[in-house]
């Protein structure tokens, strides 16, 4: 699959908005020694401490509200993956119009400039398997039906359902990822409400008992991070077979967060030498709905398409994040 894919994107003018972040840094490695031409939106100025590939990378400061960003940046634009996004349930909440702002006008916008100036890229979006709202059954696949729940899903809803009108008239191709629980190494991981496993990672590693609410004994698909960006990189390829459609991605294994916490516990201790316990507290009264769901993805439709199925276990991926972890040990307390 590594040989197929670099020889996809050999020669490829490839955009990423959020370029920096979780997601965007991860498809950046995997990209930075293929010979291509990557163009990051992003809001931070200073610059990247990263490793030189290949790859022409080229970091742009810009608001991606804005149409006037999206006139300049897409010219000659092979592929477009859309990352960028407000990741806060709550904040979403009380802040809507902002929310709207952040999670739905930029894909707007990218849509319109596309249509108005005829250009065609392949657009890949980041979604979140939580559109579906509270599970009716498990595991999830495609056919389930959305009922969001949250002003959060809602608006990347939206958001996705813009990308499948446009595909589906010819516009542009494009397809949408819908992410379970993504964990693993890199720069920051989303914010605490929707990065559970690094977060409580980070704490163990600093010594501190993690705090789990309830019983604990709702069921999450945890997928590794590396396993998404190779998802991303394979539906660019296929996005014929997957145009103006959504796909569940996930590895179709379900953990109770109280095993998930008992893992990272575990491996902590096997890999740090560190000792911490798991804390079992009420749930905060004001705790969103979405929180105690049931979930457990069923990614077969995708793995049928694409030949990509996920490759790191629950306990290999907890592994592989404490050593990264670790070996960033002095700048954990200024992240997140």
């Amino acid at each position: 699959m590594k040989n197929e894919l670099e020889k996809f994107y050999c020669g490829k003018k490839i955009l990423i908005t959020g370029g920096r972040g979780y997601l965007g840094s991860n498809l950046t490695s995997l990209l930075k020694d293929i010979d291509c031409h990557i163009v990051r939106l992003g809001k931070s100025e200073e610059p990247p401490k990263e490793r030189k590939g290949t790859a022409e990378i080229e970091d742009i400061v810009c608001d991606i509200r804005e149409s006037e960003v999206w006139e300049n940046v897409l010219d000659g634009i092979d592929i477009v993956f859309h990352f960028a996004a407000q990741t806060s349930v709550y904040v979403a909440d009380e802040r809507s119009v902002d929310d709207l702002e952040i999670n739905v006008l930029p894909m707007v916008q990218l849509l319109e400039t596309c249509k108005r100036n005829n250009c065609k890229p392949i657009i890949l979006f980041a979604g979140t398997v939580t559109e579906t709202g509270m599970p009716i059954k498990l595991p999830v696949d495609e056919s389930h039906p959305d009922k969001p729940v949250t002003t959060y899903d809602l608006h990347k809803l939206m958001a996705e359902n813009y990308l499948k009108y446009f595909s589906e008239r010819g516009i542009v191709k494009g397809a949408i990822l819908r992410l379970a629980n993504v964990y693993g190494p890199g720069p920051k991981s989303s914010s605490a409400d929707r990065g559970i496993l690094n977060v409580m990672i980070r704490k163990a590693l600093q010594g501190e008992d993690l705090t789990l609410y309830g019983k604990g004994d709702n069921l999450r698909d945890y997928i590794y991070v590396t396993d998404v960006v190779n998802a991303f990189l394979m539906a660019a390829k296929r996005v014929e077979a997957l145009n103006g459609q959504h796909f569940v991605i996930g590895t179709g294994e379900g953990y109770t967060l109280q095993e998930a916490f008992s893992l990272v516990t575990e491996c902590v201790k096997r890999k740090a030498g560190i000792d911490v316990k798991i804390v079992n507290v009420d749930s905060p009264t004001l705790q969103s709905a979405i929180e105690s769901r049931n979930f457990v993805a069923d990614p077969k439709k995708f793995i049928d398409i694409t030949g990509c199925k996920p490759g790191i276990n629950l306990i290999k991926g907890i592994d592989q994040t404490i050593e990264y972890l670790s070996q960033k040990q002095p700048a954990l307390s200024q992240s997140d």
